[in-house]
């Protein structure tokens, strides 16, 4: 298990580790990836971290939702349908990759974010 180093803020794109506990229905439990959609100077300033839990379930691979991203050729998928923020610190967060900041694919948080949009109506048409 990594930690994060003292200094560390999550920034928006990157992936991080995170305690989902407690959980309740068909919501994620245990840790998971998490795609931040909210920027750094947030995340310092309030302590939140808001993103896209991230899972390697197949059974979402026909999940209108979820937005496949493959990466040294396993596929993941980021739901875009469970926005969660969480106080990042007290749940443990970390860098998804030991020593490095790892950023998903621009285009991946994109099509994710439209995909909230279609759900919400939070973006001006």
């Amino acid at each position: 298990m990594s930690v994060a180093p003292a200094a560390w803020v999550p920034e928006r794109r990157e992936i991080i580790w995170i305690d989902h506990n407690p959980q309740a229905g068909k919501e994620m439990k245990d840790e998971h990836p998490m795609l931040v959609i909210s920027p750094r100077a947030f995340n310092l300033k309030t302590g939140i971290v808001i993103g896209f839990p991230m899972t390697s379930s197949d059974g979402n691979a026909d999940n209108p939702f979820a937005v496949a991203v493959t990466t040294k050729g396993k596929t993941g998928y980021i739901l875009a349908h469970q926005p969660k923020s969480f106080d990042w610190r007290e749940r443990n967060a970390r860098p998804f990759t030991k020593g490095q900041v790892h950023l998903g694919d621009p285009k991946a948080l994109a099509q994710a974010l439209e995909l909230l949009d279609s759900i919400c109506g939070i973006c001006p048409t």
